[in-house]
């Protein structure tokens, strides 16, 4: 008889798994070029201090530096480093003042801002733990220096790696200065192509998933392209606008293209490529080439095949098309962030980092008054849930530091002199990119720079040190995070989950609107990639919820199969957009209505546990031409009000 192996608890095997990513080697080249080089040059001049400071700052400014445009490495380097260089302001400000234990109610409070001021958005997030972590080591490094000099070493670390990736890049393809936009372009029809090869088959939904990643992408790359025109005063120039026009095509083609996700009738193998054609038209410069025929087997099909005759002549096409009206194509209204990093789930989440910080701190301070901040830099790193699940965090970061110790105990006795730090940090800092796979390798890399940094800094027995300070670091956020209230998934993934619902029902009410706007295309499409957006958000944190240890099991909804309902909603929905766009029969208003309350009603369940939808689950709409798409918007709502009542 087969063997049947039980597979282990999502938050056992949470810590042994690994991204597969390609290998940044131009970040790796960034990386080789500054912390090490920064420290020797501080090394080589009799200036350790600001050679640390600056190798500081280049560390936190290398966790940044990942693959995408030049404009969004801009952003999320540039936000992070001046955070970075506040933070290093503040903690020395504290050092300087000698604010002896006045640090812990001090921190906590910029633990509980950086906390929750997170949640509104990646990149403030990472500024967020950025400028916590600077403070921190800020306040407890003993370098020599004034509190506004030490800012501005930190900061020239950050900019000297931000300068580095202008100008140490990737060869560019064809497109100029639009190449790093035209890649970005290139990857949404790439994913496109991966998308209708994996139509029928299991991996549909997740190469749809990819898909609304690279628009997101590619989307954040144009609009701050945009945005620096605007800062700049400079009108767009026409292969800017053409750019501009092959993306929106490539939309509306994905539009079209998640209707026939949603039929799950394989295509054909030239069907799939041809969206890989303008992807290579994109690099390139050439045109695209033969398309698939046309083929009016459904509507979903006629529907891809008329899209990808406009991306076609897009393509084709050598002047931009005249602009719409302002405020024609604007994207919908958007949750105000300041709203969101001062609700519930930014409440909580402050709170544990302020607890994590403020107990951290005082428990180091009562170990070691001279040798205090490791502790409480571990805590930052490890109460980031953007890192993962808690048990999985602590794992990771006990093993990478661990492993980074010992590395850096055993080059201390292979290599002779004082140089060897810069040599360690250097290896580190080229691994850092690499190291983004995995967070114990990301740790480990992490902990050999900064031992690299303590050790010129003047605390050579510092490492031993460390592996004790990691062990109390990984209690106390283990016990902090477990803490009744803060363990709640209610309070951390329902905000994200409430958010996707609201924009899944405003997209459905625009889909089923008797209104003449509810053909507009940008419009409709705005409103359907924002609700995909928050999806994918609320599926990030709902995966990091099912991954926690849970100490009491709570009889929590289940977030992802919640997700995923939702998700096919927003499926069917399109499906119905681009039927009704072929002349299928619109359903009546109160039917329309009764869809979109029934949303509604389950976003209210989520945001208050006490309050549960009026009313039975809508039934199935009645049999009308061609509206099986609303009929499976019906069925998800069914399934969808069992899980959001779950006690």
């Amino acid at each position: 008889m087969p063997r049947h192996r039980r597979a282990l608890p999502a938050w056992l095997a949470h810590p042994f798994r690994w991204q597969r990513l390609p290998v940044p080697w131009a970040a790796v080249t960034r990386g080789a070029l500054c912390a090490g080089p920064l420290l020797g040059a501080g090394l080589a001049t009799g200036h350790p201090a600001p050679g640390v400071l600056t190798a500081l700052g280049s560390m936190l400014a290398g966790v940044n530096d990942r693959p995408g445009t030049r404009r969004t490495g801009i952003v999320h380097i540039g936000l992070p480093a001046l955070a970075s260089a506040l933070g290093m302001l503040m903690g020395a400000s504290l050092r300087a003042a000698d604010a002896g234990w006045w640090v812990v109610p001090a921190l906590a409070v910029v633990g509980f801002v950086s906390g929750a001021g997170s949640l509104a958005g990646p990149v403030r997030s990472t500024a967020g733990m950025q400028m916590l972590a600077a403070t921190v080591l800020g306040a407890g490094m003993p370098l020599p220096g004034a509190p506004w000099a030490k800012a501005l070493y930190v900061l020239a670390g950050c900019l000297w790696l931000l300068l580095l990736r202008l100008v140490l890049r990737t060869p560019r393809p064809a497109g100029g200065p639009l190449s790093g936009e035209r890649a970005a372009v290139a990857a949404v029809f790439d994913a496109l192509a991966d998308a209708l090869a994996a139509v029928g088959s299991p991996g549909a939904e997740p190469a749809r998933r990819r898909l609304t990643a690279a628009l997101d992408r590619a989307d954040e790359a144009l609009r701050l392209r945009r945005l620096t025109s605007r800062l700049l005063r400079r009108p767009a120039r026409t292969e800017e606008l053409l750019l501009a026009e092959r993306f929106a095509a490539a939309t509306a083609l994905c539009e079209a293209s998640v209707a026939l996700l949603w039929e799950a009738r394989p295509l054909t193998p030239r069907v799939a490529a041809s969206p890989r054609r303008f992807a290579n038209a994109l690099r390139t410069g050439r045109p695209p080439g033969r398309l698939s025929a046309p083929e009016n087997s459904s509507a979903a099909r006629g529907a891809f095949d008329h899209a990808l005759l406009d991306a076609a002549v897009a393509f084709a096409r050598e002047r931009p098309q005249p602009r719409p009206a302002p405020g024609a194509d604007a994207p919908p209204a958007r949750p105000a962030r300041a709203r969101r990093a001062l609700g519930p789930a930014a409440r909580d989440y402050g709170l544990r980092v302020a607890l994590c910080i403020g107990a951290s701190t005082a428990t180091a301070l009562l170990l070691r008054a001279e040798h205090w901040y490791w502790l409480p830099a571990t805590v930052t790193f490890l109460v980031k849930p953007d890192l993962g699940p808690l048990f999985s965090r602590t794992v990771n970061r006990f093993a990478g530091t661990a492993a980074g110790v010992l590395v850096f105990a055993a080059a201390g006795l292979l290599f002779p002199g004082d140089w060897w730090p810069a040599l360690i940090a250097g290896a580190a800092g080229a691994l850092l990119p690499f190291a983004t796979r995995h967070f114990a390798l990301q740790t480990g890399a992490i902990t050999l720079m900064v031992l690299s940094f303590v050790y010129v800094g003047g605390a050579p027995q510092a490492a031993g040190e460390r592996i004790v300070d990691t062990s109390l670091a990984c209690a106390i956020v283990l016990v902090v995070g477990h803490l009744p209230r803060l363990a709640d998934s209610r309070r951390r993934v329902g905000p994200r989950v409430t958010e996707a619902l609201r924009s899944t029902e405003r997209f459905l009410r625009h889909v089923l609107q008797p209104r003449p706007d509810a053909t507009d295309p940008a419009r409709r499409l705005a409103l359907r990639r924002d609700a995909y957006r928050t999806l994918a958000q609320a599926r990030a944190a709902a995966e990091t919820a099912a991954a926690e240890l849970r100490t009491v099991r709570a009889a929590d909804p289940d977030w992802l199969t919640i997700v995923t309902a939702v998700e096919r909603i927003v499926d069917a929905a399109t499906a119905c957009a681009v039927r009704l766009d072929r002349g299928a029969h619109r359903p009546s208003p109160e039917e329309a209505e009764r869809l979109c309350r029934a949303l509604a009603a389950m976003a209210d369940a989520l945001e208050d546990p006490n309050r549960r939808p009026p009313g039975n689950p809508p039934p199935a709409l009645r049999p009308i031409p061609d509206c099986a798409t609303l009929t499976a918007v019906a069925t998800e709502l069914e399934r969808l009000r069992e899980y959001a009542l779950a006690r």
